[in-house]
C-alpha cells in the first residue's frame, strides 16, 4: 500500500517556494582600464558588485564591462556600477567578437565604434595580427586564424619557431584578410614564441597563451585575458563592447 503521509511533498513544495523568493545572486562586473589618483583602488582585473557604488576623485578615470558591455566613469563623483535601465546588452555583440569561423567566410575587417578609436580592427577577437602579434590567448583544440588589414593584394607571410626551426607559410589571397595556421606543420604550444615574417622581414612575434576553453561570458573573458596578460585582446573586447 501506498502511504498517504503528505508531509515530505509539502516540504518540497515550500523549499521550492523559498528558493524561488530568494534574490538573484549579485552580478559581477569588472575593471577592465583604470587612471587617476584612485587607480590602485579599482586596478584592472577588480570585480564590482554589479548593485553597488564607486567613488572617483578628480582626473579619475575607470573602465568598467559587464554583461551590458563597456562603459567609462569619470571621477569626481559616486557612480553606480550597473547601467542605466534600458541599456541594451551586447550578448550578441559578444557572440560575434568570439566566435571561432572559417577562414574563408571572413573576407574583410571591422572598424572599431568605441570613442577616439577609428582605426580598423580584427572582426574577432581570436585572430591573430600579422602586423603587430605580441602576446595572444587562443582557446585550446581550436583552429587559429591570422588577419590582415590590407586585403588588395595576394601575400605569403611565414610562421617560425622562435627559437630555431623550419617556417611555415601562411596564404593569404587577394582580397583575404584571414588565413588558417597551419597547425599538421606547425602545432600551437602555450607559452611559445613564433616569428611572422613577411618577403624575409620579420614583422615581429606572436606568443600563444592556451586557454582550456572559451569563457562563456565577457567578464569571465575579460578575467582570463587579464590574468594572462593578453592586452591587446582586452582592449579589443572593451572597446567592441563599448557603449555609446
Amino acid at each position: 500500500m501506498f502511504s498517504t503521509d503528505l508531509r515530505p511533498l509539502r516540504r518540497l513544495a515550500l523549499a521550492a517556494t523559498v528558493a524561488l523568493a530568494l534574490p538573484a545572486a549579485a552580478q559581477a562586473a569588472i575593471v577592465v582600464a583604470s587612471s587617476g589618483p584612485s587607480a590602485a583602488s579599482y586596478p584592472v582585473g577588480r570585480k564590482l558588485d554589479d548593485a553597488g557604488t564607486v567613488t572617483l576623485r578628480a582626473g579619475d578615470t575607470i573602465t568598467v564591462l559587464d554583461g551590458k558591455g563597456t562603459r567609462v566613469l569619470r571621477g569626481a563623483g559616486t557612480f553606480a556600477v550597473a547601467a542605466k535601465a534600458g541599456t541594451p546588452a551586447k550578448a550578441a555583440t559578444f557572440a560575434v567578437l568570439t566566435m571561432q569561423r572559417s577562414a574563408q567566410r571572413v573576407r574583410t575587417g571591422a572598424v572599431r565604434t568605441g570613442v577616439g578609436a577609428q582605426a580598423p580592427a580584427s572582426p574577432n577577437l581570436w585572430f591573430i595580427d600579422v602586423a603587430s602579434p605580441g602576446k595572444r590567448c587562443l582557446v585550446a583544440g581550436r583552429p587559429v586564424r591570422l588577419w590582415r588589414l590590407e586585403t588588395k593584394v595576394a601575400a605569403t607571410y611565414t610562421l617560425a619557431p622562435a627559437a630555431g626551426g623550419a617556417a611555415v607559410p601562411v596564404a593569404f589571397a587577394a582580397g583575404a584578410g584571414v588565413a588558417s595556421w597551419d597547425l599538421a606543420r606547425l602545432p600551437v604550444a602555450d607559452g611559445a614564441r613564433y616569428e611572422v615574417s613577411l618577403a624575409g622581414k620579420v614583422l615581429g612575434t606572436v606568443e600563444t597563451v592556451l586557454l582550456p576553453e572559451q569563457p562563456r561570458d565577457a567578464e569571465s573573458l575579460a578575467a582570463a585575458l587579464i590574468d594572462k596578460g593578453c592586452t591587446a585582446q582586452l582592449d579589443l573586447l572593451a572597446t567592441t563592447l563599448g557603449q555609446s
